[in-house]
């Protein structure tokens, strides 16, 4: 009688445990992505990413055991628009048939060729592709308005593949939802308020069309969207006598870039490094160890108030 009771109790004591579990296990192509369904997700999903922090999803080579744990994953969550090619080969691999899901599926891409520009013009579609993904700029995270696109996308995933969790994912959409709005508010606001000298930013590659497009400022880079790309000397001088003209007082690094470039120009045009931006990818340290936190940083470097 006694064993019966206390086979009884260890088997209750272990029943929490059992119901802790994750719901859903979730693969994200790279950090920013992990960080949104983490915030979606919290405790009821258990979330990985195959291009972590301070990595380059451009650079990025599958391994055998990145194609092991994509076989034991309930969703498949990708940026697309060209950030992220490989993943299609995985998935034919591993003949994984779960759910993939794109974030980027209701946002209407820059043109690469614009990825520069202050005034793109832009909008949303109805979730169709109507372009090549090699003619289009895959950063569209960086215009935060796109980021709750891509949130609303994911809440959407993830409920699908889990009605049972769904409020939970809605309830948690909705509060990251609105510190996205006021972190919307804040970057333009703030931004907005610049002078003409601070209106124009020089990065190592062209990463920004969308955040230059949704807050009023003016990106140029040496560099093509990739990180791996390597401008002509022609262009390279062609920069430099358009900064020259144009008094440009500081430029930026970017955390996963390479910045050789950049400091050419700093030499040869007099202008100071204003500090790092991020673009695509979190980092371990606190600056940008998540999405807000990497917006908030950018805001504050581009702002001048960053050490």
């Amino acid at each position: 009688m006694m064993l019966r009771w206390l086979v009884a109790l260890l088997l209750a004591a272990s029943m929490p445990l059992a119901q802790a579990e994750p719901a859903l296990r979730v693969l994200t192509t790279f950090s920013i992505l992990q960080d949104f369904t983490m915030q979606i997700g919290g405790e009821r999903v258990a979330v990985s990413t195959l291009v972590g922090p301070d990595e380059d999803a451009h650079a990025f080579d599958p391994r055998a055991s990145d194609i092991r744990r994509l076989k034991n994953t309930d969703v498949v969550i990708l940026n697309g628009l060209g950030f992220d090619p490989w993943i299609a080969r995985m998935v034919a691999a591993a003949r994984y048939r779960g759910a993939v899901v794109s974030a980027s599926r209701d946002i209407t891409p820059l043109p690469a060729s614009h990825a520069d520009d202050e005034h793109p013009t832009a909008g949303h579609h109805d979730g169709h592709e109507h372009h090549h993904d090699a003619d289009v700029d895959p950063h569209a995270w960086l215009d935060v308005k796109n980021a709750m696109a891509y949130v609303r996308t994911i809440t959407a995933a993830l409920a699908a593949a889990d009605p049972a969790g769904a409020a939970h994912y809605q309830r948690n959409a909705l509060a990251y939802l609105a510190r996205l709005d006021a972190l919307d508010a804040k970057l333009k606001s703030t931004l907005a308020a610049l002078p003409a000298h601070q209106r124009t930013v020089v990065t190592p590659h062209n990463a920004f069309g969308y955040f230059a497009r949704a807050y009023g400022l003016r990106f140029l880079a040496p560099a093509g969207l990739s990180n791996e790309a390597t401008p002509s000397a022609g262009a390279v001088a062609a920069l430099i006598a358009q900064l020259r003209q144009l008094k440009v007082e500081r430029v930026f690094i970017e955390t996963i870039a390479d910045d050789r470039l950049i400091q050419r120009i700093r030499e040869e045009t007099g202008a100071r490094i204003g500090g790092a931006l991020h673009a695509d990818a979190l980092s371990t340290r606190g600056d940008a160890n998540s999405y807000t936190a990497l917006m908030e940083h950018n805001l504050q470097a581009i702002a001048g108030a960053a050490p």
